[in-house]
This record gives structure tokens, sequence and C-alpha cells, in this order.
């Protein structure tokens, strides 16, 4: 049969801008958090990410190849996933704990579903919700040679007071590449500047956490305690760089507010009532899931098209 008659899977829109183009620019932008938490946590982060980054890349190579599928390592998405999930971990795990995690990520969340595309949540953020709930211990232990306390959003739900300039630049414990505002805002600024994000899913997302906070956190509106709660954890990099996803993130206009929405009350649910101090990751993981529905919902209706077969009948 011919080529021409094949139909690949979505977006089906003509544009010189390509998938590796898109990733590429996404790795650029998050080389200012990743660097940061090399820097701040030492050697150990910069090995965790180079063996999150190369499971990652090998176990798509070995899949697709076994799998004779063709060979999409050079888009980039497979170093996306490896990046986004080392800087998801902490800088203290065991080096089989970014194997795991990758190897996860790629094959039963993204590659088992038909690849790039297809995957019903993001690769790097399914990852980690498996290894933060096979090895809870593991994966919530912060405790360095730098930062021996508790991370800041810990000693927040404790009521412990902190340090909001500390959290702003990254002096703090967490995963790699969650600590620093700073450097995830530049990161930020980077893909709204080339066009690869837009402001509707970040900040409807962060404007509804803020005001979850405000309205259930029990200081009312306090500046203070919100900003906290904002540069606190992997809320940034969530917002800009999770949430986004091209294949998992709503393309209809209401429906990627809707989304934003529904993370920001999801992500406050879990940090204000939850027993964990996070929530970032299986907020966004919760609404993948819902984005199809969420889509049947805010699908616009074609000119001239009917709402409902309803009125026709009572007009017969």
């Amino acid at each position: 049969m011919s080529d021409l008659r094949r139909v690949s899977s979505n977006p089906h829109v003509r544009s010189r801008t390509t998938t590796s183009n898109i990733m590429m620019w996404v790795v650029i932008a998050l080389l200012p958090a990743a660097g940061f938490g090399v820097y701040n946590f030492g050697l150990d982060a910069l090995i965790i990410l180079l063996i999150s980054v190369a499971t990652c890349v090998l176990t798509e190579f070995i899949y697709e190849k076994a799998m004779h599928k063709p060979i999409t390592v050079g888009d980039f998405s497979a170093v996306v996933t490896g990046l986004l999930l080392g800087m998801n971990l902490p800088s203290t795990v065991p080096w089989w704990i970014p194997v795991l995690g990758g190897i996860f990520a790629i094959i039963m969340v993204k590659q088992i579903f038909g690849g790039l595309g297809q995957n019903f949540m993001n690769p790097a953020l399914g990852g980690r919700c498996f290894l933060v709930i096979s090895f809870p211990a593991i994966m919530t232990n912060f405790i360095t040679d730098a930062y021996t306390g508790a991370t800041p959003l810990a000693n927040l739900k404790n009521g412990v007071s902190v340090n909001i300039m500390d959290m702003l630049i990254g002096r703090t414990g967490g995963t790699i590449g969650e600590t620093s505002m700073f450097a995830i805002a530049i990161g930020a600024m980077i893909l709204f500047a080339v066009g690869v994000i837009d402001y509707v899913i970040p900040f409807s997302y962060i404007i509804t956490f803020a005001l979850f906070v405000g309205l259930f956190g029990g200081y009312g509106f306090n500046w203070s305690y919100i900003s906290a709660h904002l540069a606190g954890g992997g809320l940034m990099l969530g917002a800009f760089f999770m949430a986004t996803d091209y294949v998992t993130c709503p393309i209809t206009p209401k429906g990627r507010v809707i989304y934003g929405v529904i993370l920001g009350l999801l992500t406050g649910i879990f940090r204000i009532f939850g027993a964990n101090a996070e929530g970032v990751s299986f907020a966004i993981v919760i609404g993948n899931l819902l984005v199809p529905l969420i889509e049947k919902f805010t699908v616009p209706r074609a000119f001239g098209i009917k709402k409902t077969a309803k009125k026709e009948a009572k007009k017969a």
C-alpha cells in the first residue's frame, strides 16, 4: 500500500518545527536547573542525571530494535524523559533507582502504548510515581552532606519557619532539579521566548494553587506562607516543564484552563490535607488521565451544527 494512505498519530500540522527541535529546546531550558542541582548537591547529582538519561535512551533504542520499529532516539524525547526523571530524584538514591525508573518510564508508560504521541501520561512522572510507591524511604531521603535537615516543605507542613530567599536561590534540600526557583524560571523564560510553551496551563495551575493555599492553608492570604509553597518542592518544575507536555495536556483552549485549575486543586489538596508535603507528581499524573474527558466536553461546536437532537424531536 502506498505511504500516502498511511495515517500517522496526531497532531497533523504542517510546520518547519520538528519534534527534535522542540525537545532540544526543552533540554536547553532544563540545563540551568540541572546545572544548579549538580552545583548544589555535587558529583552524586551529576551521576544520577547521567545514569537516568543513559538508561532512557538505551532502553528506547533496545526496545525499538527488538520490536523492529523505527529508531526514534534522535528526536531527543528519551533524553528529556531521562533528564526530567533524574531531576525529580534525590541525589542520595542508589544508582539502580534511576535505572528502574527509566526502564519503567520508557517501556511501561511510553513504548508499550505506541511511543511518543501515544503515551497517556508524562513518562518521567510515571517513572517517578512508580519509584515513590515502590521505594518510599529511598525516594524521600533528602539528607546530604550539605543539607541534613528536613526539606522546606516538610518544615512548612510541620509549622516550622523557612527561609524563602534560600528557597528562591536553591540553598535547600530536595530533589536535584527542584530546589532553585530562579534557575527553573530562567528555563521557563527560554521556553516562552522560543514559543515551545504558552502561559495558559502554568499560570492557571499556579494561580489556582496559590488561591487554594490561601483559603485552606490555615494562614489566610499570608504572602510569605504562599510564596514558600510556590517556591518549594517541584511546583515550578512541574508547572512549566511537565504539565505543558504536548502529548498529555489538552489542546482545546478551555480545556487547557480547566486542566491547569484541576492541577492546582489537586496539588493543594495533596499538600495541605495529605500526609506527604509534595504532591505535584501525582497531581499531574491524575490530570493526564483526565485529559480525554476534559477534551470531550471542551471541543468547540462546529458552526452551523445544532446543539442537540432533542430540539429537532420537539419540533417534529
